[in-house]
């Protein structure tokens, strides 16, 4: 029965902390104006796009999985998954609004007029074509760069020491050092 009674506390917490929940999730919902500006962001940034293969990809998986299972009915299969995920392709929409959602609750709309106005511009254009080359360029640059600075600072180090220590290696100090023999007696 205390169990039950505790469970039931449990559930009357949680609800109490959803009412108290929801005029915040109110206070974060976002103006048509502001869906609007996240909108044409989104679209100038074409920060959807990279998802337009998903549902394809999904309908050729369940096509070949279904195929492996049943190989007698391949053209069937593949006929009703195609027509079942163009029947879901509507759906993409609800990502573009969660996606617009998402900019709208993360900047201003002079903030979203900004972006999408640079990112329309020819200079934005070509940051969004050409960024990912730059990009990948300056990370083998900063690769080959690193490799020098590597070099240069093992080899200056080295020389630097060598110069402040003597041109002695511990293997040759160690070379000088007296070696003890099974006949030899300890000193006291």
């Amino acid at each position: 029965m205390n169990k039950i009674s505790g469970f039931g506390k449990v559930l009357a917490t949680a609800a109490l902390l959803a009412a108290l929940a929801a005029p915040a999730v109110r206070a974060q919902e976002v103006t048509e104006e502001q869906l609007k500006a996240a909108r044409a962001t989104i679209t100038a940034l074409g920060v959807t796009n990279s998802f337009d293969n998903i549902l394809p990809n999904l309908a050729e998986r369940l096509k070949n999985t279904l195929i492996q299972a049943s190989p007698n009915h391949q053209d069937l299969i593949t006929a009703t998954v195609d027509e079942k995920a163009l029947a879901l392709a509507a759906r993409r929409a609800d990502l573009e609004n969660e996606a617009a959602t998402i900019y709208a609750k993360t900047f201003t709309v002079d903030e979203l007029n900004a972006i999408s106005a640079f990112y329309n511009s020819e200079a934005g254009k070509k940051l969004l074509n050409n960024g990912p080359i730059a990009s990948r360029e300056l990370l083998k640059a900063a690769d080959i760069w690193a490799a020098g600075i590597s070099r240069d600072l093992s080899q200056e180090a080295t020389k630097s020491l060598d110069e402040k220590i003597g041109s002695e290696t511990p293997a040759q100090g160690a070379a000088d050092m007296p070696v003890a023999t099974p006949d030899a007696q300890p000193q006291q």
